[in-house]
């Protein structure tokens, strides 16, 4: 049977009809249509199965709130679960299946649940499973795991791409209702930068469904002609940027804002992304957000053909289809009256109206009295009869009413989702029974002003004269804040105000229900929390509302609560005897609607998933034969075999030519951060143990940079470009992290020191010369002085190396003479390039990052991430050098004088080596005598590094152990990976040349 109606429709086009496939039954709808929309207009009104009885569920709503029609979408790649078809906009060739049922909708053997209901209230799971222990792992957890969830995931690598943007904005108004239209229009004729977002594909709001039945006019004319004077004004200002599809998903901290823009969805052929990602800095922000209309719990108010009256009206106005032929109208409130006018209007009967308060003898029930309706006050739903759909009410008054759909209306509750994402408190309008933005208690901007302004319904304010003027009054508290003259009041449009009699609030009927009707009355649609699921929980002593969600998963459905939470706390309040606002509300987290995952990747999947960082030299190390390594987000040569050389054949020859003559290794991936500003020396003094404030303009510390739980976190050497400027060098893998370091801590503990850093990592490309040949490699070039005298140990200079401009560190990783030059990036390959030449006569050869490292031990220098897991501080690594005497604080000092981390137990750094010459596994363990609590060996080191050393020709290692430094010559035993144990001599960790004359030549 049709329930399309033979004309009407605001949304639809008749004149294009759409073809689609539900379940694999092919139909269609019309251009316009949502699914629900369309699958109603053919009569189907079973969407979905509830995911703990599997009861039939048809939509309740009309938008992002509903709960029940969730079906997958697409198939293979662009394959989606969860998806509202009330929301989900018809296009040709779309494929949609029903979810959560099996074998089909119609026939669902999971539907059993329902009949076991009375063993499987709120909380049985926690009750259920913990007895007996052996059932857990063989039994419950595999019956578990094959029920949970509802849709099917996708399979195959998603089809679509998607994008971020990000935007800066003087006002962002979220909602493009007449109240968020109203605010954008005086905040775009003030000038302001106006970014409008409004979350469906339709602007104007539930206004302009409105005024289709009541004929309600905006400052005289259609509410309809208005709204599209309105957009089409705002579309002309270059300084407004408007978007439908886009919902403001969250508020965070200092104006930023995500919304989530569903660009494609509805044309997936277009070759444009399918989701955008806004990342919004906004000024000041409009929550225009809107009001949800509540359902009301009564026996049966799950089955197919119970909706929310704005529903019902949204889909007879909006779509042209009535959701039932007889359909009996419950409310609390005016609103659901213009329902019953807009069904009576399209030829669908109305057997009556059961409005729950006392003395409606004016207003809206006296119109409608007027028009020929059955007016019932005091009269409520008993009962709602029928098997996959509605078939008759019977009221309280032992009534029956044959009908095959009930509009329901139990108030409206505000979006105050945006509001309360970053503080926004909230108020109990007790008039209106719903909580509401309080105006005194904003979400708070970075200068302690309000962050925010609600705006429409989202106010409180559901009437159409009041919606307009708190958007005015909204715009006019935005400008004030964005330091603009307020608009003139005379510009804000006006309604006629409306003659509203005042709601009656009331979550369930019968309001004294039987535990068997209480055990009908559905909260949570989705998750099949029903009235006396909640009073249970609170029976069993869970009172506190996020408690008592978590104990029965009311709200916690993919809707997030946007139906069930206000009812379901109302319930709570009731069955502990407290009002509502004593009970408080649950937290209101974004993202205000579920977003994809591919939105929130954007860009970063496949190839661009982790994004390859290459040197300006990497062309020329693939043409020299090198074998690549990852090192964080970076490739580094790890050896530069030759033709017959196995890899570490290649390393040994590497590190030979470093100690016999001369090499050059790409330093570039390591970090370079220039700190800049007065303040730039206490600063310094602060992030590294050591002192650098004193350190002298061209010349070179060595420092160390600890958390604030004074864990080693990364090395480096800084050097003193000028008074107020330094670069730090830091660990390959460290420059983003400790530039982040720095200024988080400039950011919320330093904000008034004058300091500037930036991240300048990939703007030089960095050369390592090292070896005793180095000095005549560099000198060959010409245009600086080398000399031992003019450029000591520790120092560095800036000119022009050859024809390249160039500044020259002398430091050392490897022990030998060693010379850092820094080129700009583009130059890199020059450089490398004219060393390979000047270097000839001396065989200059490359290498790797492994005879680095072998290099370095060799010498005893630690390595972050080798000699440090996150539990090492700089004293275990005998450091206590590099940690200053003479300043009173730097970041982890407080925390290195806790009782642990001076206890003389902790582990520390020394040399190793085997008896036998072998090479040490990796984190081999150093035994001793006993076992743990746990039955283990007890251990008292481990090996932190470990290599075959061809200068000393035998395994070297280094290693954390009990009492190490004072150990030395003692002889313990290691583990081996493959087994037994090996004989290792304590030693010096420097192994080569200790006075350091090699590097100093």
């Amino acid at each position: 049977m049709s329930y399309r109606l033979e004309q009407g429709g605001l949304r639809i086009d008749r004149s294009r009809r759409i073809g689609f496939s539900f379940d694999g039954r092919g139909t269609e709808g019309f251009a316009g249509d949502t699914l629900a929309s369309a699958l109603l207009g053919t009569g189907r009104r079973v969407m979905g199965r509830s995911f703990k009885y599997h009861r039939p569920r048809g939509p309740v709503t009309c938008g992002a709130d509903e709960p029940n029609a969730l079906v997958n979408l697409g198939q293979g790649g662009r394959a989606e679960p969860n998806q509202r078809a009330t929301v989900t906009e018809l296009f040709e060739g779309l494929t949609a299946t029903s979810q959560n049922r099996w074998p089909s909708l119609a026939f669902d053997v999971g539907a059993i649940n329902a009949r076991l209901s009375r063993f499987l209230p709120a909380g049985f799971y926690y009750k259920t499973f913990l007895w007996p222990r052996s059932f857990w792992k063989h039994v419950y957890e595999p019956v578990i795991r094959a029920s949970a969830g509802l849709g099917r995931p996708p399979e195959g690598p998603d089809a679509d791409r998607y994008e971020h943007l990000n935007v800066h904005a003087d006002l962002l108004v979220a909602g493009g209702g007449v109240a968020g239209l109203q605010a954008a229009l005086m905040a775009g004729r003030a000038g302001v930068s106006v970014l409008l977002v409004e979350e469906t594909a339709h602007w104007g709001g539930r206004a302009v469904i409105d005024a289709a039945t009541d004929g309600a006019r905006i400052d005289g004319q259609p509410v309809a002609d208005w709204v599209a004077a309105a957009v089409a004004e705002l579309g002309s200002m270059a300084n407004v940027t408007m978007r439908l599809r886009t919902v403001a998903a969250g508020l965070y901290d200092h104006g930023f804002a995500l919304a989530w823009e569903r660009v494609t969805d509805h044309r997936p052929w277009d070759d444009a992304p399918r989701h955008r990602l806004w990342r919004i800095r906004a000024r000041h922000v409009v929550t225009a957000t809107g009001a949800l209309e509540r359902p009301i719990a009564f026996p049966g108010n799950d089955l197919p053909g119970v909706m929310l009256a704005g529903a019902v009206r949204e889909y007879l106005t909006g779509y042209g289809v009535a959701v039932g032929r007889e359909v009996v109208v419950v409310t609390n409130n005016d609103d659901a009256y213009r329902t019953a006018h807009a069904l009576k209007a399209a030829g669908v009967r109305v057997p009556a109206i059961l409005d729950v308060r006392s003395g409606v003898a004016s207003g809206a029930p006296a119109a409608a009295r007027e028009a020929g309706f059955r007016v019932l006050e005091r009269s409520a739903i008993a009962k709602v009869t029928g098997g996959s759909s509605v078939e008759a009410v019977t009221l309280t008054s032992g009534e029956t009413i044959i009908c095959d759909a009930v509009a329901m209306s139990g108030g409206y509750s505000p979006v105050v989702h945006l509001w309360s994402h970053t503080g926004g408190k909230l108020l109990w309008d007790e008039t209106q029974a719903h909580f509401r933005p309080d105006p005194d208690r904003a979400p708070l901007a970075a200068d302690g002003g309000a962050a925010a302004t609600a705006a429409g319904a989202a106010t409180g304010g559901l009437t159409l004269a009041e919606t307009l003027a708190s958007g005015g009054q909204a715009a006019q508290a935005a400008l004030t804040r964005l330091g603009h003259a307020e608009a003139d009041a005379a510009t804000i449009a006006t309604a006629e105000p409306e003659d509203v009699l005042p709601m009656k609030p009331v979550w369930m009927m019968p309001a004294e229900a039987t535990a068997a009707q209480r055990q009908k009355m559905w909260l949570d649609y989705q998750n099949d929390v029903k009235v006396s699921d909640v009073q249970l929980a609170q029976r069993e002593g869970y009172e506190s509302v996020e408690h008592a969600k978590r104990y029965t998963t009311l709200g916690m459905a993919t809707d997030q609560g946007k139906l069930s939470n206000i009812n379901g706390l109302a319930i709570l309040a009731q069955a502990k005897g407290e009002a509502i606002p004593q009970v408080g509300t649950t937290t209101f987290r974004p993202p205000y609607v579920p977003i994809s995952m591919g939105s929130i990747a954007g860009e970063a999947r496949g190839g661009l998933f982790q994004p390859i960082r290459r040197t300006p030299m990497h062309a020329l190390h693939d043409e020299a034969g090198a074998v690549w390594e990852p090192v964080g987000h970076w490739r580094r040569p790890f050896a530069y075999p030759q033709k017959g050389e196995t890899r570490d054949e290649a390393v040994q020859r590497e590190i030979a030519q470093v100690r016999g003559r001369v090499a050059m290794l790409d330093a570039s991936t390591l970090g370079k951060i220039v700190v800049k500003g007065p303040d730039a020396g206490r600063f310094l003094d602060m992030i590294y143990t050591n002192m650098m404030s004193t350190l002298k303009v061209g010349r070179c510390r060595y420092g160390l940079i600890c958390s604030e739980n004074g864990f080693l976190i990364d090395d480096g050497v800084v050097a003193r470009l000028g008074e107020d400027e330094f670069l730090c060098h830091t660990t390959t893998g460290g420059a983003d992290r400790i530039h982040g370091h720095m200024e988080e801590w400039l950011q919320t503990e330093w904000w008034d020191w004058q300091v500037y850093t930036a991240n300048v990592t990939e703007q030089w490309a960095q050369v390592a010369v090292a070896g005793p040949k180095a000095r005549e490699v560099l000198e060959s070039l010409g245009g600086l002085d080398l000399a031992r005298d003019t450029l000591p140990f520790m120092s560095w200079t800036e000119g022009r190396l050859g024809d390249i401009p160039a500044r020259v560190f002398r430091i050392s990783f490897s022990g030998e003479l060693s010379y850092e030059i820094a080129v700009p990036a583009s130059r890199g390959p020059e450089l490398w390039r004219a060393l390979r030449r000047a270097g000839k006569p001396h065989g200059i050869v490359p290498y790797g990052t492994e005879a680095m490292h072998i290099l370095r031990a060799e010498k005893g220098f630690v390595m972050i991430g080798d000699e440090t897991d996150g539990t090492v501080i700089p004293q275990d690594l005998g450091l206590d050098w590099a940690i200053s005497k003479k300043k009173d604080d730097y970041i982890g000092k407080r925390a290195q004088m806790r009782p642990h981390m001076a206890d003389p137990e902790r582990w520390k750094l020394v040399g190793l080596e085997t008896l036998d010459g072998s090479v040490l596994s990796h984190a081999a363990l150093a035994l001793e005598d006993g076992q743990n609590a746990l039955g283990q060996r007890r251990t008292q080191g481990r090996v932190t590094s470990t290599y075959r050393s061809p200068t000393l020709n035998r395994g070297i290692a280094m290693g954390l152990v009990r009492h190490g430094p004072d150990r030395m010559g003692e002889v313990l035993e290691f583990s081996r990976v493959t087994g037994g144990t090996v004989q290792v001599r304590i030693v010096d960790p420097v192994l080569y040349d200790k006075e350091g004359k090699r590097q100093d030549v």
